[in-house]
C-alpha cells in the first residue's frame, strides 16, 4: 500500500511538473500517459475551436446585417403620403384611378400600340410584378385582351407622359391568379390588384400628329 501511494504521488508530481527523469519507471510511463492525454486534449480542443471560427465565418449573416435591394416604383414616398388627398375617379365597371401626373396628347385609340412602366401590386401593395425591375418598359396593343380589363381600361383615357395608379377589383383582375415565385407573392384569382403605369407614348399616333 505504502508503495502504490508513493508512485501515485510521484505520478502526481509528474504530472504538476512534466519532469520524469526523477522518478521510476512505473512513474514516467504513468507520466508519459498523462502527457498524451493532456496533448491529445489539446488538439481536440484546438480542431473543435478550428471548426466553431470556420462555422461562424460561413453562417448566414442576419437579414439586418444585408444591404435590401433598392425596389424601383413610380410612387415613392412623398407620393405615397400626398396620393390620398388626389381625386379619385370611379368608372362604370367598378375600375378606380387616380392621376398622379396629367399627361398631354391624345388618348391611344383602341388597337394602337402603347409603351408603358408599370408596377403591380396585391392590394396591400406588395409588389409582383415591376417593370423598372426589369430595366425596359412593357408595350401592348390597348384593347387586344393582351392584359387584365382593369389595366386595359386604365390606360384607354391616360396621355403620353401621365402617371396614374389603377385600383383594380376582382372583376377586372386575374381569373386564374398567379402562382408565388421567388420574391414574388401570389395572387388570388380575382383578387383586387393595385397599379401604378406610366404611359411614355404612343408610337403610331405621335409619328401621325408629326
Amino acid at each position: 500500500m505504502l508503495r502504490s501511494k508513493a508512485v501515485f504521488q510521484e505520478s502526481r508530481t509528474c504530472s504538476n511538473h512534466g519532469s520524469r527523469v526523477r522518478f521510476g519507471s512505473l512513474a514516467a510511463r504513468c507520466c508519459a500517459s498523462a502527457d498524451a492525454s493532456v496533448a491529445s486534449r489539446r488538439n481536440l480542443l484546438q480542431g473543435t475551436l478550428a471548426v466553431v471560427g470556420l462555422a461562424s465565418a460561413t453562417r448566414p449573416q442576419p437579414a439586418a446585417a444585408i444591404d435590401e435591394k433598392e425596389v424601383k416604383v413610380l410612387c415613392d414616398a412623398d407620393c405615397m403620403k400626398t396620393i390620398e388627398e388626389l381625386e379619385m375617379v370611379t368608372t362604370p365597371s367598378g375600375l378606380q384611378y387616380r392621376d398622379i401626373v396629367i399627361g398631354k396628347g391624345a388618348n391611344p385609340p383602341t388597337g394602337y400600340q402603347v409603351v408603358l412602366n408599370y408596377v403591380a401590386m396585391t392590394q396591400n401593395y406588395r409588389i409582383f410584378d415591376n417593370s423598372l425591375d426589369k430595366g425596359k418598359p412593357y408595350d401592348i396593343r390597348v384593347g387586344s385582351g393582351a392584359v387584365v380589363a382593369g389595366l386595359d381600361e386604365g390606360l384607354r383615357t391616360m396621355r403620353p407622359g401621365g402617371i396614374r395608379r389603377l385600383y383594380v377589383p376582382g372583376s377586372l383582375s386575374f381569373p386564374k391568379g398567379l402562382k408565388a415565385a421567388a420574391g414574388r407573392p401570389s395572387v388570388p384569382a380575382n383578387s383586387p390588384v393595385v397599379f401604378d403605369v406610366q404611359l411614355l407614348y404612343i408610337p403610331g399616333l405621335e409619328d401621325e400628329e408629326e
